[in-house]
Order: C-alpha cells, then structure tokens, then sequence
C-alpha cells in the first residue's frame, strides 16, 4: 500500500463506521489489520453491543 500512495488522499480506501456510519478512511495505523477494524473511534466501539443488536435485527 505504501507504494501506491501518492499523497492523494482520495485514493486511498475507506469504509463506513459499523456504529455510525460516519466514512473512515485508510490510515497507516490500520495497515495490518484494515478488515478488522470497524468502529472510527473508542466511542463508537463502546456503543457496539447495541449496533450489534440492531444490526442482527435489520
């Protein structure tokens, strides 16, 4: 992925919160583990036991 960054942030993948919904964007961070992460912040990771629930339901 390094590689492929140009500085044009556009271009780089992103997904939606699985909470909110809010669009999270690629970062070096997540570069191990991007499928795995699912939540843009410690709070929506907090609210995740009543996404989960909904989710289950929709």
């Amino acid at each position: 992925m390094k590689s492929d960054f140009k500085g044009n942030k556009q271009s780089l993948p992103s997904k939606p919160c699985a909470v909110c919904g809010r669009t999270m964007t690629w970062r070096k961070a997540w570069a191990k583990n991007w499928d795995a992460v699912l939540y843009c912040s410690d709070a929506c990771r907090a609210k995740k036991s009543s996404a989960n629930t909904k989710a289950t339901h929709a």
